[in-house]
């Protein structure tokens, strides 16, 4: 478990600070933002690679910011997606005018985040490429490998379109030896024993004794399949096996392998493995390539390992065997190339504030708005532990971390705002998808904003209106996040919220009775979802032990809307106490 902390909520963050203050030859922190990129700034012409995730999987990341590898790095909490704002702003100040690559591995949260930050950044005339990388074998059949997740072959994919970007290559060069890479790499890994958060006392997940878990994530995901305790010379058997059966055909037959500890099985143990596997290796007709044997992408202090083969091409091993000098990872004596002059980094940028005039009315919906949004962090926080629980049976058990941070952010915007009730939400909606990340923080904060934006600040908040706006932003929830009900995500109890809220007000119904009657059909579809097979996301692995426990998301947006339901019923109540007050005083209405 993880015995060094202060505050659990802000672990990420003070890793950060740490790190920052030992390798400032390294990498210079951005302003505002949870990364780093060089140490003096970007290289003006080349084109930089930016890399991103979760934090608790150091050296990942951060630390392989350097010459020959990473020109950026940007992290979110412990095993949860960095916020599009966050890479933006890191990807903005690591941009040397010759383009963007942003990396990262196969999660829906970074997809969704790093896609959105793509958009921005290509908008503002900055050319950027995604790769995002797919190695894990045992997620998904080689037929739909584009599903399969991103574990410690993304290493190895880093390092070879690193070493590309260094040589001077173009961008359309770089982001076709990175697919190359990504193409070339398979991996497969092995768990003893689960990861603990910061601050918890329980790992999100256990392996009975005697037993190992096989197909793990490296967000603390359990593994897919279970077996029997088996000494090192049949456990590198197994991987060895499970990872060359899917050689593509033609390979040379020369491979980049690396051996991967995930943060508690020790250097030694790998070794004793390696011994096994290099010999099976070399039976096969495999030729290693400078191998790498140590922790190169962990999972906090989760007890396992994984082996991770790229079959090399003459192009792909001259860039994997290239010279790189980062804080983890050092190789040859690497010279920043003279084809680049360095610049100052635009590490100083910040968004502007933007001011909007609202009426009246407005200004009254954004004070109900402002303790709606209270009423989300208080029943978030309420029930965190729970949401964590349910996440963990099939997922990283980050949820209620991640909506805490989220909702938490969101309230202190909300009640820093003034106006009217769509700059309040706008504020709350960008403030919980910054602090949250992961899928969850990019969802709901462009569900709150689109709600506020629906809303405006001059109208009068009606039923109808309100019904209309959430169901707006709904829609557009789902084209952007590409799923479809039935997929057990919180879009299953959402759409039951909004048909309900949507035939409520078209009957006439209150604000406050619409709202409960919604959210009462939101809570049943919410428990429902417990029947339903994953199939996106990070559960979808583990499709079949998340039957039988309701979606966190969707849990979540039940618990909030029962919330949000009673602000507004007793926003309700005091307007109707005070009408009836000045009607008995002879006041006009």
């Amino acid at each position: 478990m993880t015995h060094i902390y202060d505050d659990p909520a802000e672990f990420s963050s003070d890793v950060i600070k740490g790190f920052e203050a030992a390798y400032p030859q390294y990498v210079q922190r951005v302003a505002g933002a949870s990364g780093f990129v060089r140490a003096g700034g970007p290289l003006e012409g080349k084109v930089s690679l930016v890399i991103g995730g979760g934090s608790g999987h150091y050296p990942s990341y951060n630390g392989v910011v350097g010459t020959g590898f990473a020109d950026g790095a940007v992290l979110g909490g412990v095993f949860a997606s960095p916020s599009a704002e966050q890479v933006y702003r890191i990807a903005k100040a690591a941009d040397g005018g010759a383009g963007v690559v942003l990396g990262f591995g196969n999660y829906a949260g970074d997809r969704l985040n790093f896609g959105v930050a793509a958009e921005r950044l290509i908008n503002e005339g900055i050319d950027t490429r995604i790769v995002y990388v797919t190695d894990d074998v045992a997620s998904s059949s080689p037929e739909e490998q584009q599903k399969r997740r991103g574990i410690a072959g993304t290493f190895t994919v880093y390092k070879i379109a690193a070493a590309a970007a260094e040589s001077g290559a173009n961008l359309d060069e770089v982001e076709r030896v990175m697919r190359a890479a990504n193409a070339a790499t398979y991996s497969f890994g092995v768990a003893f024993h689960g990861c603990t958060m910061p601050g918890s006392d329980q790992p999100l997940f256990t392996v009975d004794e005697g037993r190992m878990d096989f197909g793990l994530g490296i967000h603390g995901e359990p593994g897919i399949t279970s077996a029997s305790w088996m000494p090192a010379k049949d456990l590198a058997a197994k991987l060895v096996e499970t990872v060359l059966a899917e050689r593509p055909e033609g390979v040379s037959g020369r491979a980049a392998v690396v051996l991967n500890g995930l943060g508690a099985t020790k250097y030694e143990e790998l070794f004793v493995l390696y011994g096994h596997v290099t010999q099976l290796l070399a039976a096969e007709g495999v030729v290693q390539v400078s191998p790498e044997v140590g922790e190169l992408v962990t999972s906090l202090d989760m007890a396992g390992c994984s082996l991770s083969i790229t079959w090399l091409d003459e192009e792909l091993e001259g860039y994997w065997f290239a010279p790189a000098d980062t804080p983890a990872f050092r190789r040859g004596n690497p010279v920043a190339s003279e084809r680049f002059t360095t610049r100052r980094s635009g590490a100083d940028y910040a968004a502007e504030a933007v001011t909007a005039e609202a009426s009246e009315e407005s200004i009254a919906a954004a004070e109900i708005a402002r303790k709606a949004v209270d009423a989300i962090y208080a029943v978030v926080e309420e029930n965190k532990e729970y949401l964590g629980q349910i996440d963990a049976i099939a997922g990283d058990g980050d949820h209620g971390i991640g909506m805490s941070r989220g909702s938490m952010a969101a309230a202190v915007a909300a009640n820093e705002t003034h106006g009217g009730v769509e700059t309040v939400l706008s504020a709350a909606g960008h403030a919980f998808g910054d602090k949250a990340g992961g899928t969850s923080g990019i969802l709901w904060g462009l569900l709150l904003e689109g709600v506020g934006k629906s809303l405006g600040n001059t109208e009068v908040v009606t039923a109808r209106r309100l019904a209309d706006a959430i169901e707006e932003s709904a829609r557009h929830l789902q084209g952007f996040s590409k799923a479809e009900l039935g997929d057990k995500t919180m879009l299953d109890a959402l759409f039951p919220f909004v048909d309900t809220l949507v035939e409520r007000a078209d009957a006439g119904a209150s604000i406050s009775a619409a709202w409960r009657s919604a959210a009462d059909a939101c809570r049943s579809a919410a428990e429902a979802t417990a029947s339903l097979v994953p199939k996106i996301g990070r559960a979808r692995p583990l499709a079949e032990r998340s039957v039988g426990t309701p979606d966190p998301g969707a849990i979540s947006l039940a618990l909030i809307v029962t919330a949000v339901g009673n602000v507004l019923g007793d926003a309700e109540a005091e307007t109707s106490g005070a009408t009836e007050s000045m009607e008995k005083e002879g006041q006009p209405r």
